[in-house]
């Protein structure tokens, strides 16, 4: 398998997206994973740190049509999905679509919109399709939502079911930057002037056809045992209310299968499956009262703690 594709579009892509977001080269190659595997992509940090200018330059480098949604307390339903309004011109109602009818969809600060809304994400992520009055509309691939949310900041938010939590392929942090780096982007152009200059350097039939391959990065036996050793001990620790989802365990092994193809191989070696772990994971757990840590910290001990199979390829 040639996998000089995936190699390139990560390149172009983290270039791109450099010029907006310094030092977070890892996200950039972790959101075209997702992208590559059909996926959706929860950005949870603290305010400030780039969130959504890295989400939009992302978006404007593989072109399509974007939408930005700001979720708020009084957002309904209808204004993500819309709606049928009766053309009195016409004599007819006629669907007016709402901002979900797009390739790339931004949801702003997702958490601070009510359960009703946020359950309008459901069917959309799920099915690549939303259903209006009986009538089921089709999504125009490729199709991924992406949605931000600030983890410390509880007051006048509605924190995501579980439910709607494992739809998300990965879950991604930014973090600081280092203090050389913000030195450096303190006194630029702002970042939304130089979001604006950013062309598109990846098409949507480089991502189609990297969808259509993906599934030829071989995966052994050994490295399949590895990735349900992973899944098994989420499922038996005590320390946990429930363990990961049969559509982890699959988010895992396709995330483990693009990560070897970005990096230039056309098979899975454990580092693999160790480096999505983390993003593929850490939301998919929910630690009981008893534990003292925090799900990437369990995460992290727990892939110390699962053996790893030899290399066979």
């Amino acid at each position: 398998m040639d996998t000089s594709l995936f190699t390139s579009c990560r390149n172009r892509l983290v270039e791109n997206c450099s010029k907006v977001i310094v030092g977070k080269e890892s996200v950039t190659e972790e959101i075209l994973i997702a992208l590559v595997a059909s996926g959706h992509v929860l950005l949870e940090d603290l305010p400030g740190t780039g969130k959504t200018m890295l989400l939009r330059s992302f978006a404007r480098s593989i072109g399509g049509d974007f939408r930005r949604i700001q979720f708020t307390p009084d957002l309904l339903p209808s204004d993500l999905t819309g709606i049928n309004f009766y053309d009195q011109k016409n004599g007819e109602f006629v669907f007016r679509r709402g901002p979900l009818f797009s390739n790339i969809v931004l949801a702003d600060e997702i958490n601070r919109a009510v359960p009703r809304s946020q359950s309008a994400l459901l069917e959309v992520m799920e099915e690549k399709q939303i259903t209006v009055d009986g009538t089921t509309y089709p999504m125009t691939e490729p199709y991924m939502v992406l949605a931000t949310q600030n983890p410390i900041e509880s007051y006048g938010t509605f924190p995501l079911p579980e439910a709607q939590m494992d739809r998300f392929f990965m879950r991604l942090s930014l973090g600081y930057m280092t203090r050389e780096q913000e030195t450096g982007v303190i006194g630029r152009t702002d970042s939304i002037r130089i979001i604006e200059t950013l062309g598109q350097v990846v098409s949507t039939d480089e991502i189609l056809k990297m969808r259509g391959t993906f599934a030829g990065v071989k995966l052994g036996p050994e490295i399949a045992g590895y990735i349900m050793d992973i899944i098994g001990y989420t499922r038996q620790s005590s320390l946990l209310v429930n363990g990961v989802s049969t559509r982890g365990a699959i988010a895992l092994y396709k995330a483990a299968q693009i990560r070897a193809a970005v990096e230039g191989r056309d098979y899975v070696i454990p580092e693999d499956v160790k480096k999505e772990a983390p993003a593929v994971l850490t939301h998919r757990i929910n630690l009981t009262g008893r534990s003292h840590m925090d799900s990437a910290g369990f995460v992290n001990g727990m892939l110390e703690e699962v053996e790893v199979p030899l290399e066979k390829h």
